[in-house]
């Protein structure tokens, strides 16, 4: 399916997605069209790691994983983490352990089967009914023989005479190919009185499955749908005959829950007896009893540097099940791969900025990425968290080569400036040491999480002869800096409301989690109140902040926060950064007032300049939030020695800080006042 996809043409991927379609048309309406070409461009140019079941020997053991050691034998799971590769990084709960009875080949089967296997709990099937599976894929076979095994009759359909028979070779009670005569074959089979239960493990855009599941069901059947099939209801059929109809989710309890799956946080086993990780071990047990065997289903085998032609057959016009991809496990791992970008490697210039990036998200590589190649920068070292997507952005901006993590960026020698894009959990700490190590960094907002982690890496920019600076690229705008030109000559404060129509993030994205992400406010209104600080060349003295309160649970209530800040200068600043506005009103919106003079600033494309009972209006032909001057100025940080950096530390601190302390007031309820330790 995801090849398939790929393959079609801009128009065609459209057509698939328009919802994607419409984000687009709403991205150009308030960034402007240069801005959302780089964020479409580096969307499609966007590798996607395949395969999500896998089975190998644990490598390495991550920090705080139990249950695991070094070399155990493994089935793991996950789109994402499962992926088709020699190495690769999975979460506790996507891991089990492989029985010694059962191989590599069909433990990799492992998901697939905990797919087929939560389908079959949801249709509830009991000792000697009689169930239908319509499609006769990996799926639909696996599907069929966990329903012998649970002791209940089979009948197998498919448009494909090749799966039928090989359904018929594994011993499935009866078998059609799918036309009007297996109707009636099902009826007489169940002697008249249609299948308990159907279970749908066809894939096909059509709702033709789901017509034929309600035809040949009984009297208050339960249909289950496992694949991707079309579900447009045939409401005669399903009222007639009262059924139940169900859309099995994937591999069970767990399943796209990020506190699960990625966290490892796991369910009581009481109160939830089957999540996806269990599915997959009962899967295994399964197979080590011999009652379900997965070998018969195996057509093809390559080795991975072969892998082109199995995509090659199941994409083309070609009879087979299952394929598996083998890997040479004695061969030695590579840390880092050189690339042939069309520029023969040199030692680095002095008066060049040289590039070591970690982590090559949508941001870094739409944004970030375009314009230090356009400040002339050297591309040469990137590692992110996939391998697949540090390879798609070493090949798409020249890197000289891709490497597997932090280490070997921090102990290139000829890095003279690390970008840091990953989650906001590690910018800390990488900014650290690589201040220790007397690198340049630039690391994307937020600095810290905590004042622990501020603390550290003020220490050691303190101590480091390189250079910090931190994304907040507002004060970098073009409308920014003439609004604080228009202030210029005050003798007197400022006052500053700032409306962020923010949109919402729902509540398990990595983003909203306290530990990995540390919330929206320290995330993003870290940028506001930098701009504040900009406009006033001020530092915030005091925060005092209140959310929105409601029992939907859908809502987070830190999500739409009014923010008053007091500066060192006796200027104010209000943020009202609201999360549940309509996406179409443009993001961001700034009124200055001061010195009898007024300045609005709207979206980063317009202002209009209020003074002696005269205006005069600002417009860009496209937005521009200060990313170009942004990274110039990093650029220059790191030609001109280091230090100066564009925005100091003491700013930098106050900002971050303030980000902790309306958190902390949202929590007392009351003023808090921001330290300036450095």
């Amino acid at each position: 399916m995801s090849i398939e996809l790929a393959q079609k043409s801009l128009l065609g991927k459209a057509r698939e997605r328009p919802d994607l379609v419409k984000q687009v048309i709403q991205k150009v309406q308030s960034e402007g069209l240069t801005s959302t070409v780089h964020a479409v461009r580096a969307r499609l140019d966007s590798t996607v790691a395949l395969g999500y079941s896998a089975a190998g020997t644990v490598i390495e053991i991550g920090a705080g994983v139990n249950g695991f050691r070094v070399g155990d034998r493994v089935a793991c799971a996950g789109a994402g983490y499962a992926a088709h590769a020699e190495a690769i990084s999975v979460p506790q709960n996507l891991c089990v352990h492989l029985p010694a009875e059962v191989s590599f080949e069909t433990g990799a089967f492992g998901t697939l089967g905990a797919i087929a296997l939560q389908a079959v709990r949801l249709a509830q099937p009991t000792l000697g009914e009689s169930v239908a599976v319509i499609g006769l894929g990996l799926l639909g076979q696996i599907t069929c023989q966990l329903l012998k095994a649970n002791g209940c009759r089979a009948f197998g359909i498919d448009l494909d005479p090749f799966k039928v028979e090989s359904a018929r070779e594994l011993g499935v009670d009866a078998l059609g190919i799918n036309t009007r005569e297996t109707v009636q074959g099902v009826l007489e089979w169940t002697r008249g009185r249609g299948a308990d239960a159907v279970l749908i493990a066809a894939a096909t855009m059509s709702s033709d499955p789901l017509r034929l599941a309600a035809e040949i069901s009984r009297l208050k059947g339960r249909v289950v749908a496992v694949g991707l099939v079309g579900l447009d209801v045939p409401r005669h059929l399903f009222y007639e005959r009262e059924l139940t109809l169900v859309v099995s989710r994937s591999y069970g309890p767990g399943r796209y829950d990020p506190e699960f799956e990625e966290r490892g946080h796991d369910y009581p086993f009481a109160y939830v007896r089957w999540t996806e990780t269990r599915n997959i071990e009962a899967f295994l047990d399964l197979l080590a009893s011999r009652k379900i065997d997965c070998l018969p289903l195996i057509t093809h085998r390559f080795s991975i540097d072969e892998a082109d032609k199995a995509y090659e057959l199941i994409t083309g016009q070609n009879q087979y099940l299952g394929v598996v991809l083998n890997y040479d496990t004695q061969r030695e791992l590579k840390r880092e791969i050189s690339l042939d970008s069309g520029v023969k490697a040199q030692p680095g210039k002095a008066d060049s900025v040289r590039l070591g990036v970690i982590g090559a998200g949508r941001y870094v590589r739409g944004m970030l990425l375009p314009k230090f190649k356009s400040m002339g920068a050297e591309f040469r070292s990137v590692t992110t968290a996939s391998g697949v997507s540090a390879s798609d952005a070493a090949k798409q901006f020249g890197f000289q080569r891709a490497v597997s993590g932090f280490e070997e960026i921090v102990h290139d020698k000829d890095v003279n400036l690390i970008v840091i894009g990953t989650r906001h959990e590690l910018h800390a700490e990488m900014a650290r040491r690589a201040l220790e190590a007397n690198i340049n960094v630039f690391v994307e907002k937020p600095l810290a999480l905590n004042d622990e982690e501020l603390d550290s890496v003020l220490a050691a920019a303190q101590r480091s002869s390189a250079g910090l600076m931190v994304g907040f690229n507002r004060r970098f705008a073009p409308l920014a800096i003439a609004a604080k030109k228009f202030f210029a000559d005050r003798n007197a404060p400022i006052s500053m409301l700032y409306r962020v129509n923010a949109g919402r993030i729902e509540r398990g994205h990595w983003i909203q989690d306290p530990v990995e992400g540390g919330g929206r406010i320290i995330g993003e209104v870290c940028h506001f109140i930098d701009l504040m600080q900009f406009l006033t060349g001020s530092l915030p003295e005091t925060v005092f902040a209140e959310s929105v309160s409601g029992r939907n649970e859908q809502i987070i209530d830190e999500d739409s926060v009014f923010i008053t800040l007091r500066f060192a200068d006796g200027s104010n600043g209000c943020i009202a950064y609201v999360s549940e506005g309509d996406t179409t009103l443009p993001k961001e919106r700034l009124e200055i007032f001061g010195a009898g003079r007024s300045f609005v600033l709207d979206d980063f494309r317009a202002a209009v300049a209020y003074k002696d009972g005269r205006h005069r209006r600002m417009k860009l032909k496209r937005q521009d939030k200060g990313q170009t001057e942004e990274v110039r100025k990093a650029c220059q940080m790191v030609l001109e020695g280091g230090v100066p950096a564009p925005i100091s530390l003491a700013e930098l601190a106050a900002v971050t800080r303030s980000t902790f302390c309306i958190n902390e007031s949202l929590r007392l309820r009351q003023p808090v006042r921001v330290d300036h330790q450095l």
